[in-house]
């Protein structure tokens, strides 16, 4: 397939998880793929990879100059980098409120205020935010996750109407508790891993977690030229989470 041939992506986030699978789902269709991340050391080959904390302005404003040469322009901008928080209104304090915001939502306008530029010259342009399913489902102890992707998923309606008149198309996708080294990370830290983990595959309706792969394929769709009458969507994957009201099985 060469849905994406001639085309160049950034991808926030690029070096793991569904960053790195979205990035591969690109270039193997025929992007130009950048990576920006805190790490690129082992970020594999065909991806070039630029050093961005997404909450340094000043850094983020080089790596996306740095990504746009080396790819000769930009057309899609994956928005994927972000981080977790655990607690409850009561438990999580003001830095870590602070912190989180800033990386989620002021991240993602910061390297969507770099890129608009460059998407602004492109006949095939497309931002695409990794949100949540959070942004939809009341869950416990993710009050400051859920708050970041709740604005998350309103800032991408607003995109969608701001840039429509661009030619920029803007839209999100909504995975569900996905298989990806942060997942794997929290279960590590809980008192027994394997309850936690049977937990979460069992308040996704279809019983299991979500692939990286999946929300990576689901990316692409929205990025593709072939999504060209798409804006301001939210696309959910997430086995049904959102939408599914299933009977009991016992």
């Amino acid at each position: 397939m060469a849905d994406f041939d001639g085309l160049s992506a950034i991808v926030t986030g690029g070096a793991s998880g569904i960053g790195l699978a979205t990035a591969e789902y690109l270039a193997e269709r025929g992007a130009r793929v950048a990576c920006l991340d805190l790490r690129i050391d082992d970020l594999p080959a065909p991806f070039a990879g630029f050093v961005a904390d997404v909450a340094d302005d000043a850094a983020v404003r080089a790596a996306v100059a740095g990504a746009v040469e080396h790819l000769g322009g930009l057309d899609i901008l994956v928005n994927n980098a972000g981080i977790g928080a655990i607690g409850t209104v009561e438990t999580n304090p003001d830095e870590e409120w602070h912190r989180v915001l800033d990386v989620n939502v002021v991240g993602l306008v910061r390297v969507s205020r770099a890129a608009l530029p460059h998407l602004r010259r492109s006949e095939h342009a497309a931002i695409v935010n990794t949100c949540s399913i959070a942004a939809w489902a009341g869950l416990p102890q993710r009050a400051l996750y859920s708050a970041s992707k709740g604005a998350v998923q309103a800032l991408t309606a607003a995109m969608a109407a701001d840039h429509l008149a661009d030619g920029i198309r803007v839209c999100c996708v909504n995975p569900g508790t996905a298989d990806t080294p942060w997942v794997r990370r929290l279960l590590a830290q809980a008192a027994d891993p394997e309850a936690e983990l049977a937990a979460l595959k069992a308040r996704q309706p279809n019983g299991r977690l979500v692939s990286a792969e999946e929300v990576a394929a689901a990316i692409g769709y929205l990025a593709s030229p072939l999504a060209g009458a798409t804006t301001g969507t939210v696309l959910a994957v997430d086995g049904g989470m959102h939408a599914l009201r299933l009977r009991s099985r016992s």
